[in-house]
């Protein structure tokens, strides 16, 4: 299970079988579930006084336990596992962020085990992204890895099945929303919700002010603040380029920090593999270009990226034997 800030992806024997948003609907009244994933996702910035939609994940750990619970049980049993009479005896290997605290990481397990896992193993998100994208994390050859997820950037170089020093970060996706949000109403006098500034992000979303192929410009609409009227306006890729700038600076920020620390023969390598994109943000159009030019090394963006943790979190799990050193 990649249970992430903004979405959690379940892999069962080997395929995909959740892919839902990190999203739980529930009445105020009684603390009772609504809705779970997209479907609580249609009701965000939607809902009446009664019933509250919650991120029970930010910044990649968990930050409330309760609902936490709820969403893993939920993942589960839309997963399909255990419809037998008897309940299901399950191995669960969960990715975590390699800055998590060992708090966090109790939260997590508990979270998981209250929700019917018998064997739970945790995995951390680079060393998961790096398994899903091929890459041979056994041999004695440095790689590294930057998984830009929804709520952390993880950063780390990994060799013969460790992660020799790494980074993390609490700037991602869902801080890119928010200089999206900002950006809006500073420029543009206009407030709009998280989820028109991910649909913004996705559309015309850059990290780098010149694109041989730059997207469409992008009709957002939100609120006037001046007038409280709903209003239209059109942005294009360039303005988003510069409100997301001072964020993408400090990931480049990071990757330089993780180089600065990292062993001369593993540096070496580097030169030779690059540095591998994985995560939501690396579908950020130019982030690859923009990170070349800062380091200097060539930059590959990871196949389908936005599962690439959850691909090696499944496959950690399905070659038990070989990985299992990995987890814990």
């Amino acid at each position: 299970m990649d249970l992430g800030t903004a979405n959690s992806i379940v892999i069962y024997n080997g395929k995909i079988v959740v892919n839902e948003p990190s999203i739980v609907a529930y009445d105020r009244n009684n603390r009772k579930i609504i809705a779970v994933g997209k479907q609580a996702q249609m009701m965000e910035g939607r809902t009446d006084r009664n019933i509250e939609t919650i991120r029970p994940l930010r910044g990649g750990v968990i930050a409330d336990f309760e609902m936490a619970q709820q969403l893993i049980r939920q993942l589960i049993a839309k997963a399909g596992v255990g419809r037998s009479i008897l309940p299901p005896s399950l191995r669960m290997v969960i990715c975590i962020p390699s800055g998590i605290t060992n708090v966090e990481e109790r939260a997590v397990r508990e979270s998981a085990e209250q929700a019917g896992a018998k064997e739970i193993r945790m995995i951390h998100e680079p060393m998961a992204a790096a398994i899903g994208a091929d890459i041979d994390v056994l041999k004695p050859q440095g790689h590294m890895v930057v998984d830009i997820g929804g709520g952390t950037a993880e950063i780390a170089v990994i060799s013969l099945g460790g992660i020799v020093c790494n980074n993390s970060i609490r700037i991602a996706g869902d801080v890119f929303n928010d200089n999206i949000v900002d950006y809006m109403k500073r420029q543009h006098n206009m407030v709009i919700g998280i989820r028109t500034a991910e649909e913004v992000k996705m559309k015309v979303g850059a990290a780098v002010s010149e694109l041989a192929e730059p997207p469409e410009d992008f009709c957002t609409t939100g609120r006037d603040q001046l007038t409280g009227l709903p209003k239209q306006i059109s942005v294009n890729y360039k303005e988003i380029a510069h409100a997301l700038d001072k964020s993408i600076a400090s990931i480049e920020q990071a990757i330089l920090d993780t180089l600065a620390i990292t062993p001369p023969e593993l540096a070496s390598d580097i030169y030779t593999t690059g540095i591998h994109l994985a995560g939501g943000g690396a579908l950020l159009r130019g982030l690859d270009q923009r990170v070349k030019s800062k380091t200097k090394l060539d930059v590959h963006i990871v196949p389908e990226p936005l599962s690439a943790v959850a691909r090696g979190t499944g496959k950690a799990l399905k070659n038990f034997n070989t990985y299992q050193f990995l987890v814990r």
